[in-house]
C-alpha cells in the first residue's frame, strides 16, 4: 500500500514538472517568436503587403527617412473610424519599416495637450480635428537630409491610395528639385501675354491648371515651330492639338519612342477654342494625333462624341430654362476605374463634349480604361451639340456598352513615321544636326501615355467658380478635373515602379451578407413602388374617361362609377403599403438572423469545437497511459 502511495506521489510530481516545463517552453516560444521577423498577410487583397513598386524604391534610397507618426492615442473621444484606421496605418507603417533595411525610421508620438509633442506636430503643420475633448491629430512628417514632407490628416476615405502616397513622398524626398513639364496646346492655356487677342475684346488670363503645376514643376511652353522635344523633360502635355506641324507630331513621336510619358487632351469639340465658330466647325473637325494615335493601336473619330443619358450634367439654356445635356458627361461613380491609384479617391469629373478611345489594330501593349461612359449611352455627330438637346435625343439609340472617355496606354511602340522625319514646308528649316542618324524606328524602352478625349476639362469654367468674398477673390472647385491632372502628372513624372503601384483594397470591409439583403429588399421595394405608380396611373385615367362620359351638367359631381374607382384605388394603395410595411420587416428580420447567427457560432460554436478537441486529446491521452 506504501509502495502504491509512494509510486502516485512520483507520478504527481512528475505531472507537476511536466507542466511547468510546458508553461516555461510556451514563455520561451512567445518570446522568440517575438523577435522573429515574421509576416503572413492572408486579407484578400493583400492589404498589408507592400508592392513589388515599393520594395524596389525603398531598397534604392539614397538617404535614409525617418516618418514621424503624431496621433493622439490618449484622447478618449477618438472616433471608432479614425481609431481604426490609425492603428492599421501604424501596422502597415511596421512593413516600410521592415522592408526598407535600414533606411527607413518610424517614430510614433501623442501629442497631449500642452505638450512638446504638440508643438511639434503644430510646427510641422499637423492640422488637428476639433472635438469637446479636445484636438485630435492624426498626421505623418517625413524627413530625409535637409528635406521634409507632410501629410496633415490621414483621411480614412483615402485608405485605398495610402500606399502611393507613402511611397511618391518618400520617394520625391530624394530628389528635391522640380521635374520639368512641357506643355504644347493650340489653346491659350499661358494666357495671352496682356494683349487682347482678335477673338477677346481683354487679355485672357493664365488657365488656373497652368499656374497650379507651376507651384510644383518646371512648367515650359512648346511653340508650333519646335522641331525636337527635349529627352530631359520628365512629362509632355499636349492640350487640344489642332492643326499639329508635322515637323512638332513627328518630334511627338521619337519622344515617346525614347521612352518618354504623355498626356495627352483631344476633342472632337473644343467649345474653348475661340478661333472656330459654330459654322467652321460644321466644314471641319476637331482635334486629334490620328497618325501617332495609329501606330500607338489607339483610334478616336474626331467627328463623333457621347452622349450619355445616365450621366448628363444640368445647364442653363439661352432661354435661361434648365435641361439635362447628355454631350456634357459628369462621370460619377462606375465610371472610375478603382483599381488605378490615379482615378481611385475621385468622385466627379465634367466632360464637355468627349469623345471614344477604342483599341485598335495588332499592337502588343497594356490598355487600361480610366474613365468610361456608362452603357445607356451612344456616339452622335459632335456637332449636334449646337442644335440642343431635343436634337439628341431625337436620334439617340443606346448602344448598350462602356466608352473609354480616359485611357492608360504602356509599352514599347513602332514609328509612326517608317521614312523618318516629314518634309518641312519651310525652305529654311532645317532638321536638327544632333539627330542626324539617330531616328528611333521602335521604342527604347517602355512608355507610358494617358489620352483623354476632351481638352474643355482643363478650362477653368469647367471645374472652378470664382467669387468675391469681402473683397478676396475665392476660387472652388466643383469637381475633380484639377485632381485628376495632379494625380496624372504626379505618377507620370515619378519612377517605373511609382507608375505601376495600384490602388489598395480597404483595409474596412463591408458586412457583404447584409449588403446583399439590403439591395434584394430595394428590388423588391421599387417593384411595388412601381406597380403602386402604374395602379394610380391606371385609375387617373379611368377616372378621366368616366369624366368625360358625363353631361355638362354633371360635371360638379362625382359619379358612383367614380367612386368605385376611387375606392378600388385607395384599397389597393392600402395593400401596397402592407407588402411594403412586410418587405421592411422582413429586411429587418433577416439582418437580425444573421446577426445573431453570427453571434452564436462567435460566443458558442469556437469554445465548443475548441472543447471538443481538449476532450478528445484528453480521452487520447487516458487511453494511451492506460495502454502502458
Amino acid at each position: 500500500m506504501a509502495k502504491g502511495k509512494g509510486y502516485d506521489y512520483k507520478k504527481a510530481l512528475l505531472s507537476v514538472t511536466g507542466l511547468v516545463a510546458l508553461f516555461l517552453i510556451l514563455i520561451f516560444v512567445n518570446i522568440i517568436v517575438s523577435y522573429a521577423n515574421i509576416r503572413w498577410d492572408v486579407t484578400e487583397d493583400n492589404s498589408y503587403s507592400l508592392s513589388d513598386g515599393t520594395k524596389n524604391i525603398l531598397s534604392s534610397l539614397s538617404e535614409p527617412v525617418t516618418i514621424k507618426f503624431f496621433y493622439s492615442q490618449s484622447n478618449p473621444d477618438i472616433p471608432a473610424n479614425i481609431k481604426i484606421y490609425a492603428k492599421e496605418v501604424k501596422d502597415f507603417l511596421s512593413e516600410y519599416k521592415h522592408a526598407g533595411k535600414g533606411r527607413i525610421k518610424v517614430e510614433i508620438y501623442d501629442p497631449r495637450p500642452d505638450s512638446d509633442e504638440e508643438e511639434w506636430a503644430e510646427k510641422y503643420g499637423i492640422h488637428p480635428m476639433g472635438t469637446q475633448g479636445g484636438k485630435i491629430y492624426c498626421g505623418l512628417v517625413f524627413v530625409s537630409a535637409d528635406q521634409e514632407d507632410v501629410i496633415e490628416w490621414l483621411d480614412p476615405a483615402k485608405e485605398q491610395i495610402l500606399e502611393y502616397d507613402l511611397t511618391s513622398i518618400i520617394q520625391g524626398l530624394q530628389s528635391p528639385e522640380k521635374k520639368v513639364v512641357g506643355i504644347i496646346s493650340s489653346l491659350p492655356v499661358f494666357g495671352t501675354g496682356g494683349r487682347p487677342s482678335m477673338q477677346a475684346q481683354r487679355p485672357e488670363r493664365e488657365w488656373i491648371f497652368v499656374t497650379e503645376m507651376k507651384k510644383i514643376y518646371d512648367v515650359r511652353q512648346i511653340t508650333p515651330s519646335v522641331q525636337k522635344i527635349d529627352p530631359l523633360l520628365d512629362l509632355l502635355l499636349i492640350v487640344f492639338p489642332k492643326n499639329l506641324n508635322p515637323q512638332l507630331e513627328y518630334a511627338v513621336d521619337q519622344y515617346v519612342l525614347s521612352g518618354g510619358k504623355a498626356l495627352i487632351f483631344v476633342d472632337p469639340l473644343c467649345v474653348s477654342d475661340r478661333t472656330q465658330g459654330q459654322q467652321q466647325f460644321m466644314r471641319s473637325s476637331g482635334a486629334s494625333l490620328d497618325k501617332v494615335f495609329k501606330a500607338w493601336g489607339v483610334s478616336m473619330d474626331s467627328t463623333q462624341a457621347v452622349a450619355d443619358f445616365d450621366q448628363p450634367t444640368r445647364v442653363r439654356t439661352g432661354n435661361n430654362s434648365m435641361e439635362d445635356n447628355p454631350l456634357m458627361i459628369s462621370a460619377r461613380g462606375e465610371a472610375f476605374n478603382k483599381d488605378a491609384v490615379i482615378t481611385a479617391g475621385l468622385e466627379s469629373m465634367l466632360f464637355p463634349i468627349a469623345g471614344a478611345i477604342k483599341k485598335s489594330g495588332d499592337v502588343d501593349f497594356e490598355f487600361e480604361p480610366l474613365v468610361d461612359s456608362s452603357k445607356n449611352s451612344a456616339l452622335m455627330d459632335a456637332f449636334k451639340a449646337y442644335l440642343g438637346v431635343g436634337a439628341i435625343k431625337k436620334d439617340f439609340v443606346p448602344a448598350g456598352e462602356r466608352f473609354n472617355i480616359v485611357v492608360r496606354i504602356r509599352g514599347k511602340f513602332k514609328t509612326a513615321f517608317p521614312e523618318g522625319r516629314p518634309a518641312s514646308k519651310d525652305p529654311d528649316s532645317k532638321a536638327p544636326e544632333e539627330e542626324k542618324g539617330t531616328h528611333i524606328r521602335e521604342g527604347e524602352k517602355p512608355a507610358t501615355i494617358i489620352i483623354i478625349s476632351d481638352a474643355d476639362m482643363l478650362a477653368d469654367q469647367f471645374y472652378v467658380q470664382r467669387r468675391n468674398l469681402f473683397g478676396l477673390a475665392i476660387s472652388e472647385m466643383f469637381n475633380d478635373n484639377l485632381n485628376f491632372l495632379s494625380n496624372a502628372s504626379e505618377i507620370l513624372t515619378g519612377s517605373d515602379d511609382l507608375i505601376g503601384l495600384r490602388s489598395r483594397g480597404k483595409f474596412e470591409r463591408p458586412f457583404t451578407a447584409v449588403v446583399k439583403l439590403k439591395r434584394s429588399a430595394q428590388e423588391r421595394w421599387l417593384t411595388k413602388e412601381t406597380e403602386l405608380v402604374k395602379r394610380m396611373e391606371e385609375t387617373t385615367q379611368k377616372l378621366r374617361q368616366l369624366e368625360e362620359q358625363k353631361d355638362v351638367s354633371q360635371k360638379m359631381i362625382i359619379s358612383p362609377e367614380q367612386e368605385a374607382e376611387v375606392a378600388k384605388f385607395k384599397a389597393q394603395r392600402q395593400q401596397i403599403n402592407r407588402e411594403l410595411k412586410q418587405v421592411r420587416k422582413n429586411l429587418r428580420a433577416s439582418i437580425e438572423t444573421l446577426g445573431a447567427t453570427l453571434k452564436g457560432i462567435n460566443i458558442f460554436l469556437m469554445p465548443f469545437l475548441i472543447s471538443l478537441i481538449g476532450i478528445g486529446f484528453a480521452i487520447y491521452k487516458q487511453r494511451k497511459f492506460k495502454k502502458k
